[in-house]
């Protein structure tokens, strides 16, 4: 089976590609620094000719608004016409659990965006919304940083380990499409509020954290329901501390 990976050389994709190679899979690993770009369509017929199913992790270089609302949309129209053209059986996407329910995130209005693009199209498609990556969790901590303290909500996340998504990505790839969405979170649900003490802990930073159940997260107040898979999703086999140790040690 021919694969083409968009976004294949980076976190997910780079994984994505590795996982399927192993299995014996053909696949490319397409972006712009390996000549395909989805935005000026450079390289995409190219790169799609022959293929199967198209796996799309790309991301948008920039996070404004509306930047990232023209890079999704974009990026899918061209995408999806290129895979029409080349008679794609299977369109694979990344997106975020809790997208629709957080409208005051612009980049969560992009993912919308991207995702009713995809389902507007004629092609056979799966979308995988998962939780927010382990790997992320430095950065919404420092996103939420008030002088000297870091000011977040208390809500509750269910983040995942980056390889632990890949490795469904990967399934859902060589699977049949499901033409819906599919949710995979991590094991455990933390307040958002803990899980920034236990990074800031192991990283050895005094920081203070402040529980505020108003502190926006990228624009948008929480509830216990924003951040977290529904019934029946997927769940990861990888725990917050086991990852966060490893990643200590490898620091």
């Amino acid at each position: 089976m021919k694969i083409v990976v968009i976004g294949g050389t980076g976190l997910i994709g780079s994984n994505i590609v590795d996982r399927l190679r192993r299995n014996g899979h053909e696949t490319t690993a397409a972006s712009p620094r390996a000549g395909v770009n989805t935005i000026t369509g450079q390289g995409l017929a190219e790169a799609l000719a022959g293929a199967q199913v198209v796996v799309d992790v790309s991301n948008s270089p920039s996070f404004e608004d509306q930047a990232v609302l023209e890079f999704f949309e974009t990026s899918t129209r061209n995408l999806l016409a290129a895979e029409a053209a080349a008679g794609v059986e299977h369109h694979v996407a990344l997106s975020i659990v809790g997208t629709d329910r957080l409208p005051d995130n612009g980049y969560f209005r992009a993912k919308v965006a991207q995702e009713n693009l995809i389902k507007a199209s004629k092609l056979p498609y799966t979308i995988l919304r998962a939780t927010q990556f382990f790997e992320f969790i430095g950065g919404i901590v420092d996103s939420s940083a008030d002088g000297g303290a870091i000011r977040i909500s208390p809500a509750l996340i269910q983040p995942i380990a980056a390889d632990d998504v890949s490795a469904v990505l990967a399934d859902l790839a060589v699977g049949a499409p499901v033409n819906g969405t599919v949710e995979v979170g991590g094991p455990d649900r933390f307040p958002l509020d803990e899980l920034a003490r236990k990074l800031l802990s192991a990283r050895k930073d005094m920081r203070e954290v402040i529980a505020d159940v108003h502190a926006r997260y990228f624009g948008s107040e929480l509830d216990d329901r924003s951040l977290v898979a529904g019934d029946g999703a997927r769940v990861g086999p990888t725990r917050f501390h086991n990852w966060l140790s490893r990643s200590s040690a490898q620091g």
